[in-house]
């Protein structure tokens, strides 16, 4: 558990699945509130070394000084997308014993109001995982046209109800900017009501925004990519994802990375330029019961993994 009480999801499986070596070299591309990174460095001996990643300021600033202090440990403000650029630096690149993504907005972030990512709570509609860098919501919304809007509803809300919602998105916009979560919540909730379904009807919406702002998919894209370098032979990959769209881009990245070519496939002999770089480990894990009834936001998690082999 990090400083502040939050709790690290799928911890056990995670631990379970980077197979952690005490003198092992390993990066947490997500660092969020650090509980993820303190359990790994608990497992890690005087010659281990742990990486953390974070883009956001406030993950940067948060992290507990039995961390920051801990002489294995580096916390290095970046985009996970820069996993490749990052490892070079320190001469790490194929050195990597395991690599952990936790993907999507944090717990502390959402909590948060005035980092605009609920549409439970009033705050300014910003939504921007780095709120240093890029464009808010609010200012995405001001001028993005409505086909394009009602594509991003449906391609990473996987939204419905899309055409209506940015209909009414670029009707409420001409009487007076959209500036504020509840407001916006209040737009989708009136254009597609919930009826009877248990999910906010804004939820998708949300998503959908914040994954376009923050270029989440192309990001998990390169870093996916990018740890098949970084990693050594031997080395863990492991991602949890929460939404569907980065569950089927994790899960057919280590699918495709784990099979031969069609016309080697069931050879005996395989040359070495074609042969798959990772295995994949066990099935999809997600929370259980008892960790859901702690923390409801595991139910939606699934933590896939997958081994460097070549």
């Amino acid at each position: 558990m990090s400083s502040d009480g939050h709790v690290p999801v799928l911890l056990g499986p995670v631990l379970e699945g980077l197979r952690i070596k005490t003198d092992g070299n390993y990066v947490d591309a997500t660092f969020g509130r650090g509980g993820h990174s303190s359990a790994i460095l608990g497992e890690l001996g005087p010659g281990g070394r742990l990486i953390a990643i974070d883009r956001d300021p406030d993950a940067i600033r948060s992290a507990p000084d039995a961390l920051t202090n801990d002489p294995r440990f580096e916390l290095v403000r970046g985009r996970y997308a820069e996993l490749e650029a990052l490892m070079e630096e320190r001469e790490l690149n194929g050195k990597i014993d395991g690599i952990l993504l936790d993907l999507g907005v944090s717990s502390p972030q959402l909590d948060d109001a005035g980092r605009g990512f609920s549409f439970l709570r009033d705050g300014p509609l910003d939504m921007r995982m780095d709120p240093d860098a890029g464009v808010s919501a609010a200012e995405w919304l001001r001028t993005v046209d409505e086909q394009e809007l009602k594509r991003i509803l449906r391609r990473y809300g996987e939204e419905p109800q899309a055409a209506r919602i940015a209909r009414a998105i670029v009707d409420a916009r001409q009487a007076q900017p959209i500036t504020r979560t509840l407001e916006l919540a209040d737009i989708v909730e009136r254009a597609a009501p919930a009826r009877g379904q248990k999910k906010h009807p804004a939820t998708r919406t949300f998503q959908a925004i914040r994954i376009a702002i923050n270029d989440e998919l192309e990001e998990v894209e390169q870093v996916l990519d990018q740890a098949l370098r970084v990693l050594a032979t031997g080395g863990r990959l492991c991602v949890i994802a929460f939404h569907s769209l980065e569950d089927r881009l994790v899960k057919r990245f280590m699918r495709d990375r784990s099979r031969e070519p069609e016309q080697y496939r069931g050879l005996p002999d395989i040359p070495a330029e074609f042969r798959p770089p990772l295995k994949t480990i066990g099935k999809a894990v997600a929370a259980n019961d008892a960790e859901i009834a702690a923390n409801v936001r595991a139910r939606s998690a699934h933590l896939r993994i997958a081994e460097r082999i070549a």
